[in-house]
């Protein structure tokens, strides 16, 4: 049953505090506000390698939902899995509630080494206390870049020492890693392979004889419509894209919903763009995949993102991408002109560019070269990174 363990667990009476004996395997407890379909193809290979090398892995989630990820996730696991909050979102819970099913939570699974994704919300913070009053290694997960919003001194330094109670850490790439050196933790104990997905659900081959969604040919973009999104950006760039190709212009998909829509409804309006610019809202990853299946090229204008794992579920799907030289993928993933296109997210003119690059050039072989490139950021590759990390933890 999903938000209930799939074998019965230990309590914390019943296990040592840390034991790497053949009679006592490592268990690792990964721990995440809220499991979606990436965080299980993640967890899966994680799995899949535990068994490998003789240990075992908890699967934790703070809450079944939450308000900024509308997953629907109903998956069976060959490894325990538990909900702190089954029942309610995430954001309906108290901090004093929060906290203390944590601490029952962990107390029950009693791990040897606990993975914490993150160290910004009451659920995480209660997780790292937990894990240093009892004294267990911890590895942090982190999409963190520096830039991802304004940085004061003194939260750095509170920052710092928190990054540093950490025996080692996972992160996405190059930015993320950059940053918690900067915060003082040593370079030998950050690992890389977080910002992944499971690759194999977007295959050109598997997806390709879905039906497709628009006749015409289409740019897509998936996001949440709020601000930091730059979507207004996006459509006054597609306008004048549009005016550059005339009847050669593609149309634009823009899939999500949110606090913003009014205001994007209004501008595809004022260019008079509502017959092309096509809104589907939110889609569930299956719902989703007939547009990445037949989508000539992907979009992604975000002015602040720590990643942007829909890109690499994008060029999982083999599309050529135009991405913001913001997004914390980009160091990563685009090889300029070969895997995709990049640009500054406040430069209008220059997205138009690279929409009418695009559309007028060999895209194909672009994809295809993102497709080769994304192979590397698999589940494989997270399993691979936090089973380093893990080590590294335990031998500190």
């Amino acid at each position: 049953m999903l938000g209930s363990p799939s074998k019965p667990l230990q309590s914390g009476s019943e296990q040592s505090r840390l034991s790497t004996s053949a009679a006592q395997p490592v268990k690792v407890a990964i721990l995440f506000s809220n499991y979606g379909p990436y965080h299980f193809a993640r967890v899966n290979d994680f799995h899949q390698r535990c068994e490998q090398v003789g240990m075992s892995c908890v699967a934790i989630e703070l809450a079944r939902s939450e308000a900024t990820y509308a997953w629907v996730s109903e998956v069976a696991t060959p490894y325990p899995f538990v909900s702190v909050i089954p029942d309610r979102q995430l954001e309906q819970v108290r901090t004093s509630e929060l906290v203390k099913r944590v601490f029952a939570t962990l107390n029950q699974v009693n791990p040897s080494v606990i993975a914490i994704a993150g160290y910004g919300i009451p659920g995480m913070i209660a997780a790292g206390v937990w894990a240093m009053l009892h004294r267990k290694p911890m590895v942090l997960l982190s999409a963190s870049k520096e830039d991802d919003a304004s940085r004061s001194q003194w939260k750095e330094r509170v920052k710092g020492w928190f990054v540093n109670r950490y025996d080692a850490a996972l992160v996405g790439g190059q930015p993320q890693k950059r940053y918690l050196v900067k915060l003082g933790m040593s370079p030998d104990r950050v690992f890389t392979g977080y910002n992944v997905v499971g690759n194999d659900a977007f295959a050109p081959e598997k997806i390709r004889s879905l039906p497709r969604p628009i006749e015409r040919p289409f740019f897509l973009a998936v996001n949440r419509f709020v601000p930091r999104k730059n979507l207004v950006r996006l459509i006054s760039a597609y306008a004048a894209y549009r005016e550059q190709v005339c009847d050669r212009a593609w149309d634009l998909v823009l899939c999500g919903e949110g606090s913003a829509q009014a205001e994007i409804e209004a501008h595809i309006r004022d260019y008079d763009l509502e017959a092309v610019v096509h809104l589907p809202g939110f889609l569930q990853q299956a719902e989703l995949l007939p547009y990445l299946a037949h989508a000539e090229c992907f979009v992604h204008t975000s002015l602040q993102e720590q990643w942007g794992l829909v890109i690499n579920e994008a060029m999982a799907a083999g599309l050529p991408v135009i991405v913001s030289n913001r997004c914390g993928c980009y160091e990563d993933l685009i090889v300029e002109g070969e895997t995709g296109l990049g640009f500054d997210p406040e430069d209008t003119e220059a997205l138009t560019r690279c929409l009418v690059r695009l559309s007028s050039s060999d895209y194909r072989a672009m994809g295809e070269a993102g497709l080769r490139r994304i192979q590397k950021f698999s589940p494989a590759y997270f399993a691979e990174g936090l089973d380093q990390a893990v080590q590294c933890a335990l031998a500190k």
